[in-house]
């Protein structure tokens, strides 16, 4: 009987977890047929390789061209320096206004870079979610004002903090 017993748990528990998984399986996903007879599916899943501009036809990305480099200051001495790229999510055909105005959204991102850096921002865990979300949000109100409604959303697509 000793020697049974483990034969017997481990058939409970494949039972059981192959209950389970009957149960929690996902819904199939719906079927419909087009006029020509042939099967197709409601909504076809994203795949990996589909770029954004497919998921979300009404808006595409516009990279900023150069790494903003912004120096933390303590003591009168710069401690670090923060390298940061960026992309804009704007509604489609705005590309060319962005790279017109360029200049002056880099002036007003920098700014509010070097204000994030002076209020300690950048400081410890710089990558903390809602300092990130407080600076992503600074920078789309100042592309907002510049660009006016085509802008969706500043992207923060690489950070990294050299210390010194």
């Amino acid at each position: 009987m000793v020697k049974l017993m483990p034969i017997l748990l481990a058939l409970l528990g494949l039972a059981a977890g192959g209950g389970v998984g009957y149960y929690l399986r996902p819904a199939p996903v719906p079927v419909a047929e087009d006029p020509c007879g042939n099967a197709t599916t409601d909504t076809a899943p994203a795949t990996p390789g589909q770029s954004d501009e497919k998921a979300n036809p009404d808006s595409e990305f516009v990279k900023i061209n150069n790494q903003f480099v912004i120096p933390v200051v303590h003591d009168e001495a710069v401690v670090s320096l923060v390298l940061l790229s960026l992309s804009l999510e704007v509604t489609a055909g705005s590309r060319e206004a962005v790279y017109q105005l360029e200049p002056k959204l880099r002036d007003e991102f920098l700014q509010v870079m070097f204000n994030h850096a002076n209020t300690g921002g950048f400081d410890g865990v710089f990558t903390q979610t809602s300092r990130l979300t407080n600076l992503r949000r600074a920078m789309r109100e100042v592309a907002t004002s510049i660009l006016g409604n085509v802008v969706h959303d500043v992207l923060v697509t690489n950070i990294v903090r050299q210390d010194q």
